[in-house]
């Protein structure tokens, strides 16, 4: 049988990702946009997420075969603390263009943790540019760092690739703590350690050109350079320092990695379930099950089938649903 049909959408700095599906069925279409949604004064842009998703949704229906979609969930890249004006208009935006009925505005992290453990009590480290754990026990969630590369974000991509940089640039003035290895591989990725500061400092992706050069510390750590290797041990020590913040203190919760930084493979990993075992040694690490895609199709299909139990939250993870419809249950449970 075939349930009510969805929408879920992953928002990032890489553009839309969506999916159109139904409960029982599961994903039916999906599709990308190529445009990150903009940020402005107001925050997450609601008029320009709409113009980005509307085309591609509707295609979706078309190609589906799907006349109606009750249910959007929307994970987006910066909803805690950006999101203000994506709750006050997208739901009755999607109401008005699409039908929808229902509508879960949840943060990245949200989608990244359901992703990757679903709906059990743990914590997800969550990590590509930047870095941030989030956990739950089922009764609310908790997060951990997420502040960007300037405050935070200790032991993500930027923050790695940075402190190569600094390694290699302390190798090239000749001070302790540099790396000749690291300084040859950032020259052949940058060009003359000296002209590095001129070619980051002006640009407005400098925490994408930072985790760039993270791979070559993994590499350099991989091949024996000491200095590389002790730059993802701290990287390491701050993923499990951010779990430990997040994850309950009752029972065996399951602990998940989720994130492009891991594709650096076990030079990195083994470290963090070196560090997870000693700040942890209750929780089970475990494989992520998907990503923050994933998640959010995870959620749609909970709520489109009635079996939704995650907790909700303000900023995190909310959830709208005319009154009198016959989702008010869904909207019960996060209340």
């Amino acid at each position: 049988m075939t349930g009510p049909g969805y929408l879920a959408v992953d928002s990032g700095g890489s553009g839309l990702r969506v999916v159109v599906g139904a409960g029982g069925r599961g994903p039916l279409a999906r599709a990308a946009s190529g445009e990150p949604v903009r940020t402005g004064a107001r925050g997450i842009d609601p008029g320009h997420f709409m113009e980005q998703l509307l085309p591609v949704a509707r295609a979706l229906r078309s190609e589906a075969g799907l006349g109606q979609l009750d249910t959007a969930v929307v994970g987006a890249a910066g909803m805690a603390s950006l999101g203000d004006a994506l709750r006050a208009e997208l739901p009755a935006s999607l109401a008005r263009e699409l039908g929808v009925r229902r509508v879960a505005l949840a943060a990245d992290a949200v989608t990244a943790y359901v992703g990757a453990l679903g709906p059990r009590p743990g914590a997800v480290i969550a990590a590509g540019t930047g870095l941030i754990a989030i956990g739950t026990d089922l009764t609310s969630w908790r997060r951990a760092d997420g502040w960007g590369h300037l405050l935070g974000d200790c032991g993500g991509g930027a923050w790695i690739g940075r402190a190569g940089l600094e390694a290699a640039l302390r190798a090239h003035d000749g001070r302790e703590g540099g790396s000749a290895r690291l300084l040859a591989s950032a020259e052949d990725m940058f060009g003359p350690a000296a002209g590095l500061p001129g070619r980051l400092y002006p640009r407005a992706d400098r925490p994408a050109v930072l985790a760039s050069f993270a791979p070559r510390v993994g590499e350099c750590a991989a091949g024996g350079d000491p200095v590389a290797a002790h730059v993802l041990r701290a990287a390491a020590r701050h993923m499990a320092d951010s779990a430990a913040a997040v994850c309950p203190t009752e029972g065996t919760p399951a602990v998940g990695l989720t994130g492009g930084l891991f594709h650096m493979g076990p030079a990195l990993t083994r470290l963090v379930d070196e560090e997870l075992s000693k700040r942890l040694p209750r929780a089970r690490r475990i494989a992520a099950e998907g990503d923050p895609l994933h998640g959010a199709v995870r959620i749609a299909e909970d709520l489109t089938t009635g079996s939704f139990s995650l907790p909700g939250d303000e900023k995190m993870l909310s959830l709208t649903s005319p009154a009198g419809d016959d989702s008010t249950r869904a909207a019960d449970a996060l209340t």
